[in-house]
């Protein structure tokens, strides 16, 4: 190599080392620059829609528009969930710039609604013939579901009733942040062609159940003329996992259950393009909500059942056709990522698409190729395209601009040796501007689920405290799925056992590490990892300070609050009277050993951890004046709410971090921010 391209290189290395010193440190408000692509789907004609969305914190408002092909094709931002028709000459989305969710379509350039209903459509879908929509609604089964305007009567007569009550004969009255009073998801059909709605799930059940990231859980035919939904009929669901399969005429009548040999979960189902089969998932365990999720197949034509993915031991997640109906497309947990995998129907011989990466969403191109989104730790998400070689493509650059300006930390992995001599991952996030030569704090960062697992990906919180000086770990203890179901299991009835083992192991390990000061040590954790800094306040810890989020205090009083009943009682053994677990992994049992500085922090509308388990907590920590802090939002439930909530919740922390293990001080006061809003101006 000659002098002239040595210098080259050098002088191309020094650029680079010095552009990314320049940067400057990731803060709380870099954290909504960020904007997202995701829900790729692709047109007959070859044609890419997704949406993009993100938020703006001085205005506190989110926003998310339909783009195709590189062009933003609603300008409301107030659209997303785009689906093209079985041409590809339509678009259809969804749209809230009236007010409420109406489905639209875009044809030849123009945008024409398409629905009406009074309360909106929620994960609306439209038939393949192009005739039918079909919705989610939650309505009072005693009001026609299909009339909406009787039903936003109904609800806001309820609203406006100076005597707010809530009353009820049974359990399940209320789930997640909102009080049921005996409303029921139904899904209801909108006929394009008679513009009539028809409520295709009558009766006091909900069909599709809840979910979290909104009512899911129901197809068409590919002939169009029948529905396949998830929905739970047991007498006591508040206890049960065992959701069914079931299956109804698109102009309604007689449903009829597909899974009832199967006492356990049975959900997202997908029709073979072919309409031969119904691809689904399922668990094996009654009352188990963290079984392993397997891929199956039923025979539409003899009702006989398949199993796909018996030798894959990690969680099946979203999972698409192949448009030959020789394959399904799946998503998988493995070891803090997310690849693609592809199973044959014919042989159930599995093989890997995409490795190595944290996808969280795919759609095949047409032409042998995949759309799929990621990130990494250190990248915000993307959309990307490989061809059918594997060559990978990054098609949009929403955060260009700002992975210019801001240092976003990458992650690196370390493997300790935890409990029953199984290893445990661990991901460390180093700080900004990182020296070697130098000791930092740290964080371990507990993950709820319990089971779940902490993943290569983008998350904000793995950069604001890096962006503070502090080096943060996100252990995966016995619980974390991807690691196969016997590691994912071994926390149940095991809470304060294996998983604190190894997070002390991971804590250990960490303190020996040169750049780390294992004199200002703090952990944290949300849900599950409340409950854990919760635990690990009664027991031997190395940490000067903890941070407690939506965490369970008192196991008993957390059975008797919670609405989702079958969790305590799978987890923990059976119910407080006849399970000991209950008072051995309960942190209130341990108040003498209460030592350390807790931040809590809790939302007034969780049902699924009641606030009460905070405020108890924190009566204990002030009457033996440990130095604690409480944080109660007032319309939240078990997360913050992203724009109104989060930039408290980051504040928040850092200025205990700060106080307790000297990183940066936090951008504001937090008193200052519960007093006035004006902190997220420009």
């Amino acid at each position: 190599m000659n002098k002239f391209l040595l210098g080259t290189l050098a002088l191309a290395t020094a650029l680079t080392t010095t552009a990314q010193t320049q940067k400057r440190a990731f803060e709380v408000k870099d954290v909504y620059r960020v904007q997202y692509a995701s829900g790729p789907t692709v047109s007959a004609k070859g044609q890419l829609a997704y949406t993009v969305s993100g938020s703006i914190l001085s205005r506190q408002k989110s926003f998310m528009n339909i783009v195709v092909d590189g062009k933003t094709v609603t300008n409301d931002s107030l659209s997303a969930s785009p689906q093209w028709s079985e041409d590809g000459k339509k678009l259809y989305y969804t749209s809230y710039k009236n007010g409420t969710a109406q489905l639209y379509v875009l044809e030849n350039g123009v945008s024409t609604q398409l629905t009406d209903y009074a309360l909106g459509v929620q994960s609306a879908i439209v038939s393949p013939n192009g005739r039918y929509v079909a919705f989610a609604a939650q309505v009072d089964p005693l009001t026609d579901g299909t009339d909406g305007k009787a039903q936003l009567a109904a609800l806001t007569a309820k609203q406006k009733n100076p005597l707010q009550a809530h009353l009820t004969d049974s359990l399940f009255l209320r789930h997640w942040t909102e009080y049921n009073d005996g409303r029921y998801w139904h899904i209801l059909v909108y006929d394009l062609q008679t513009k009539k709605y028809t409520d295709l799930t009558p009766g006091r059940y909900d069909s599709p159940v809840f979910s979290p990231n909104g009512p899911s859980g129901f197809v068409f035919s590919p002939d169009s003329k029948e529905i396949c939904y998830l929905s739970n009929h047991d007498r006591h669901p508040e206890a049960s996992t065992n959701c069914d399969l079931w299956v109804v005429p698109v102009t309604g009548g007689e449903t009829r259950c597909l899974t009832a040999d199967n006492k356990a979960w049975d959900g997202s189902p997908q029709y073979s393009p072919d309409g031969r089969w119904i691809a689904y998932r399922f668990q094996r365990t009654p009352g188990y909500e963290s079984d392993r999720f397997i891929l199956g197949l039923i025979n539409r034509k003899t009702g006989e059942k398949r199993v796909l993915t018996e030798q894959f031991d990690n969680w099946v997640d979203d999972f698409q056709w192949s448009a030959d109906s020789k394959q399904i497309y799946f998503l998988g947990e493995v070891r803090g990522e997310e690849p693609l995998y592809a199973v044959d129907l014919a042989k159930g011989h599995i093989r890997p698409v995409i490795a190595g990466k944290a996808i969280s969403g795919f759609c095949a191109d047409g032409k042998g190729g995949f759309y799929y989104s990621y990130s990494t730790t250190g990248k915000p998400s993307a959309l990307y395209h490989a061809d059918k070689k594997g060559r990978e493509t990054q098609v949009t650059h929403l955060n260009d601009q700002l992975e210019a300006e801001v240092d976003m930390r990458p992650s690196e992995t370390m493997w300790v040796m935890g409990a029953k001599g199984d290893s445990v991952e661990v991901f460390i996030v180093k700080p900004h501007n990182f020296d070697p030569s130098k000791k930092y704090p740290l964080i371990v960062n507990v993950h709820g689920g319990p089971q779940m697992q902490w993943m290569n990906s983008f998350r904000a919180d793995w950069q604001v405290y890096p962006g503070a000086g502090y080096v943060v770990a996100y252990p995966n203890p016995h619980g974390s799925t991807g690691y196969g179901q016997a590691f994912c299991r071994a926390i149940s009835g095991d809470w304060g056992g294996s998983p604190y083992e190894d997070v002390i192991a991971v804590t250990n390990k960490l303190a020996e590490l040169n750049y780390v000061d294992s004199t200002r040590m703090g952990a944290m954790g949300w849900s599950y990892g409340g409950y854990f800094m919760n635990w690990l306040q009664g027991q031997p810890h190395r940490f000067k300070c903890l941070a407690s989020m939506m965490g369970v205090f008192n196991l008993r009083a957390m059975w008797g609050t919670t609405e989702e009943l079958w969790f305590p009682n799978f987890e923990l053994g059976g119910q407080p009277w006849n399970s000991k677990l209950y008072d051995k992994w309960s942190p209130n049992m341990y108040v003498k050993n209460y030592r350390t500085p807790t931040l809590i922090i809790t939302g007034e509308r969780d049902y699924r951890v009641s606030y009460n388990q905070s405020l108890e907590y924190f009566t204990i920590l002030q009457t033996l004046g440990i130095p604690s802090r409480l944080i109660v939002f007032d319309n939240d439930g078990h997360w913050p709410s992203n724009l109104k909530s989060m930039p408290l919740y980051y504040n928040a922390h850092l200025e205990w971090f700060h106080k307790y293990l000297g990183g940066a001080p936090a951008p504001w006061k937090s008193e200052d921010m519960v007093k006035n809003g004006d902190f997220f101006k420009d």
